[in-house]
């Protein structure tokens, strides 16, 4: 495939290492001026992999589109201008794949809602997620994977592709409930993290158990199944975001409890923002991830927080 990835961070960077390593022809796109960019035109490396010469580096947006296959790895938050300009450079029968997870902050989209409303009917949507760190695949550490789309025979092609002794990709059966539980993990990451700074590490399986019951509810709400929170882009990721001293969600979590600065970006911050707008319009009570919220924008403190997750009234487990 003529592939090119868009953003070229440390997820960006690794998709495009790691398509060129299974035999893709990959561009790697990063805005001019943009630091993660500059460094791999000068020496073809970040902190965390060495791109080889066959990837080719752009920092031009209309000649980088010219792929079949366009696969986006930004923040979550950046998707609705990226967007936009993708739709001025008239954009049509692509494979556009969303390599990340979140919601929208103001709107509690989700990304594919996001990318959809701008871009023509003719191009097909398609996410890539699950578990996994830079570092690990880096290292030759194989995981497993999901691509999902509405789409049954772009998402087949996309599985087929790129699958490989290092990545093994499963069909994705509910796009909703994939997205959605993706996005969420990074909260329940963040209130891991809590968890670490406060050092009630302990507390880390009802969190677990209780989480993902918590997200099974809203994604049937949403429209998508239970099943899915239980699948590998919520609870089966949950080892890399709640456990994972590479986590950014969970690092983040933690210095937030400790009053000390963070500065890498966690998706989950936002995404509880966006999950407050889900709770209120579908109806679904979700105490964990509202704590968070609470705890990152209303000023909770976060041991009162625990606190009253735990005085909340007794119920049945199920």
């Amino acid at each position: 495939m003529n592939i090119t990835v868009i953003g070229c961070g440390r997820w960006g960077s690794l998709i495009a290492w790691y398509l060129d390593r299974i035999g893709h022809r990959v561009t790697l796109y990063g805005r001019a001026g943009s630091s993660h960019m500059e460094r791999f035109l000068e020496s073809r490396s970040n902190d965390l992999l060495t791109l080889p010469p066959s990837v080719a580096l752009s920092t031009d947006l209309e000649e980088a589109i010219g792929s079949d296959v366009i696969l986006i790895a930004v923040g979550a938050q950046s998707l609705r201008t990226l967007a936009q300009q993708l739709a001025g450079q008239g954009i049509h029968n692509k494979k556009v794949v969303l390599c990340m997870k979140g919601l929208e902050k103001e709107t509690g989209l989700r990304l594919t809602q996001i990318v959809e409303s701008f871009l023509p009917d003719d191009n097909q949507t398609a996410v890539w997620l699950g578990p996994g760190h830079v570092q690990e695949f880096y290292a030759g550490i194989p995981n497993c994977m999901v691509i999902d789309s509405r789409d049954r025979d772009v998402k087949k092609e996309l599985v087929e592709a790129f699958s490989s002794d290092l990545i093994r990709f499963y069909y994705g059966q509910d796009l909703i409930g994939n997205e959605i539980g993706a996005a969420s993990k990074n909260v329940i990451g963040i209130a891991a993290g809590m968890l670490d700074g406060m050092g009630y590490v302990t507390l880390k399986g009802p969190l677990i158990s209780r989480g993902t019951r918590e997200i099974s509810r809203l994604i049937a709400a949403a429209g998508g199944s239970e099943l899915s929170a239980y699948g590998l882009c919520h609870l089966g990721d949950y080892e890399a975001t709640v456990f994972s001293p590479y986590s950014h969600n969970r690092q983040y979590g933690e210095a937030f409890v400790r009053g000390v600065p963070y500065d890498s970006l966690a998706e989950g911050r936002d995404t509880s923002a966006a999950l407050m707008i889900l709770s209120s319009h579908l109806g679904v009570e979700l105490p964990i991830c509202r704590t968070v919220y609470s705890v990152l924008f209303e000023g909770l403190d976060p041991r009162l927080g625990m606190e009253m997750l735990l005085r909340r009234p007794l119920k049945n487990e199920f």
